[in-house]
């Protein structure tokens, strides 16, 4: 099992992570009758693309020996205006520190990379991306 869920009362879930015990709570958002204090399960499917993407650039980077500290990603997510309910776009810009220094071909790979990782490949092909790499 990876995760449990809880439903705490007005629109409020407690996930737990059970390998680690970390706790996330979740609220629906305030265009669907929630609270908006915490991540939505949307806001946490765009934000977890990111994620994915910084990881396994990460991973990569090590191998490659660069300095890939620092590395932010940006992430707005759009919903459909029409039914069913759903996430239609996802934009993400991924920002690089000025001590981040990389070759033509080792930028190329991490962003193949990027756009190979897990989430970004169980994703509905409907969900529009646009990602942008600020390379400084």
């Amino acid at each position: 099992m990876t995760s449990t869920i809880v439903y705490k009362g007005d629109l409020r879930t407690e996930l737990t992570h059970l390998q680690s015990g970390t706790v996330i709570e979740n609220d629906a958002p305030t265009d669907n009758q929630g609270k908006g204090e915490r991540f939505s399960p949307t806001d946490m499917l765009a934000t977890s693309l990111g994620s994915c993407m910084i990881t396994t650039m990460a991973i990569r980077a090590a191998d490659m020996k660069l300095n890939f500290e620092g590395t932010k990603i940006e992430i707005l997510k759009t919903m459909s205006s029409d039914a069913p309910r759903r996430v239609a776009g996802i934009k993400a810009d991924l920002f690089f520190t000025e001590n981040f220094v990389a070759t033509d071909e080792q930028k190329e790979q991490l962003v193949r990379i990027a756009r190979s990782c897990p989430v970004e490949k169980s994703l509905h092909p409907d969900v529009k991306l646009d990602v942008t790499f600020h390379w400084q």
